[in-house]
């Protein structure tokens, strides 16, 4: 779907500035109204980018409507009947025709903000359905939630726009394949499904504030989607902690992405942070999201990485050993190998490197942690300063493994530092 803000107007003209703020505020809404009205969620997008691209001219030339969205939305409805009267192929064409060309010539009052939530809902919920596999649905959430253009996710990940475009092709036809319905999953299902989807906005925003390839420790856009959509999940559902939970982890991690790199583009390691670049505001936003979580009284994962995030933060003196506590919930309620090895760094923060050693030694045995970037680069860390023999050939593994520069480039410097 083409981006207005990237239209050739005068940036200054009221039609432009008015569809920019549409794109970015109502998209969403419109194109998952449309989906439940039309059942197809590739006709919905279409129509709503033909509704926009009119809307280019027709603004421009007779100024902004008093309702730019209700503009919109009837507009890409018409554009929907259109389609619809031409393809005869579609079962329900007669039943879904009529159900549009009925709302088309019906009074248009106000949409409750119940139903279009709602709408919202079903359309995130279905962008990251378990029938896809993960960078379909992520891909998928970032072209029809985040209204990203191909070329703008290709750019993200790093892959060739039309490798993107197929991949997203292939995630709506797995979609009408599976003929998955779009639908929020009843209470029963919902913290299953729940999951998936914070899952999925969480490696979105990571991705960005951690990129794995590419020349940047950061890729801002990212981040900036991945805030985007767990505000709006909020929002949508804010009596599930985990969503506040989650919007709190974003907000205290993305406080610190200023300082991450110097103004040559070097990674700052975080005791080394010029804590003046942290943005307060964030902060501040990312501690009420937290206790909003907290109130609600019911842990989870993202709460306690929030914690963690949070204790990070604290001025003066690091608690290590609370955080090592945190990691150590954190295991009892998400076990991984990622939570194992982080709660080994901490410990050896708080109790001495020889402690994180001893923590480290299962995930270092481990055949499928191998070729795991992070448990070597945690693994000589601790070795250095436990001024145990073996630091320089975990560091050389640990590099090897290394896609992004600015973080092989730091894990070099700590080699070097060695032999001096």
């Amino acid at each position: 779907m083409p981006d207005p803000s990237r239209a050739p107007d005068d940036p200054g003209n009221a039609s432009t500035v008015a569809l920019i703020r549409v794109f970015k505020q109502e998209r969403a809404a419109i194109l998952a109204t449309l989906v439940r009205q039309l059942g197809d969620l590739t006709r919905a997008e279409d129509a709503v980018q033909d509704a926009f691209t009119t809307a280019t001219r027709v603004w421009r030339q007779d100024g902004v409507p008093p309702n730019p969205g209700g503009w919109l939305t009837v507009t890409a409805r018409r554009r929907a009947i259109d389609q619809l009267r031409r393809d005869r192929s579609r079962a329900d064409r007669t039943a879904r025709l009529a159900e549009l060309m009925r709302l088309d010539t019906a009074e248009h009052p106000a949409v409750p903000h119940d139903v279009i939530d709602d709408d919202r809902l079903r359309l995130i919920f279905t962008c990251c359905h378990p029938a896809l596999g993960t960078e379909a649905r992520i891909a998928l959430t970032l072209r029809v939630v985040a209204g990203l253009t191909t070329a703008e996710i290709a750019s993200a990940f790093l892959v060739a726009e039309p490798t993107m475009g197929k991949r997203i092709v292939r995630a709506k036809r797995r979609l009408a394949d599976a003929r998955v319905r779009y639908r929020v999953p009843d209470r029963t299902a919902l913290a299953g499904r729940l999951d998936g989807v914070l899952h999925v906005l969480y490696l979105i925003f990571n991705e960005g504030y951690s990129a794995t390839p590419g020349d940047h420790l950061v890729r801002t856009v990212l981040c900036a989607e991945g805030l985007r959509l767990s505000r709006l999940l909020t929002e949508l559902m804010p009596d599930q902690p985990e969503t506040w939970g989650l919007l709190a982890l974003m907000l205290l991690l993305d406080a610190r992405r200023g300082a991450r790199v110097d103004a040559a583009g070097r990674y700052v390691p975080w005791e080394r942070q010029d804590r003046a670049c942290w943005d307060d505001a964030a902060i501040a936003a990312g501690t009420t999201a937290l206790r909003r979580a907290l109130e609600l009284r019911r842990p989870g994962r993202y709460q306690v990485e929030a914690a963690i995030a949070a204790e990070l933060l604290q001025a003066g003196r690091t608690d290590w050993a609370r955080i090592a506590d945190l990691y150590g919930a954190l295991a009892r309620l998400a076990p991984s190998s990622v939570v194992a090895l982080n709660r080994a760094a901490a410990v050896g923060l708080a109790a001495g490197p020889r402690a994180g050693l001893v923590l480290l030694e299962p995930l270092l045995a481990d055949p499928a942690l191998r070729q795991y970037q992070p448990l070597h680069a945690t693994h000589a860390d601790l070795l250095r300063r436990a001024g145990a023999t073996g630091a320089a050939a975990a560091y050389q593994r640990a590099i090897a493994l290394t896609v992004n520069p600015v973080q092989r480039d730091e894990l070099q410097r700590r080699l070097d530092d060695l032999g001096r």
